[in-house]
């Protein structure tokens, strides 16, 4: 297994970790630094393994930062549309 894919099995952890822990906002400042961490590290898996694992590791990481992509996805639809949420 190469450093990328140990790092992304720890950012699994670390994400799974985050989401135990009670909090009065919703999680959203450990959703925060699981996405600024998770972007450079789908960069580093893609450079290490390929596009396919890649994608892989992109689709695990959408399953556990589901809110944010949902928030986001109604954000740009917003301003797509020229509307305010």
């Amino acid at each position: 297994m190469t450093l990328s894919l140990i790092l992304a099995c720890i950012w699994v952890l670390a994400a799974a970790g985050a989401a135990m822990l009670p909090s009065r906002n919703n999680h959203w400042p450990a959703a925060y630094a699981l996405i600024v961490t998770g972007l450079p590290l789908l960069v580093f898996v893609t450079l290490q393994n390929g596009i396919l694992v890649a994608a892989l590791i992109a689709a695990a990481g959408a399953s556990i930062l589901r809110w944010p992509l949902y928030y986001l996805t109604l954000w740009l639809r917003a301003r797509l549309s020229g509307s305010k949420p």
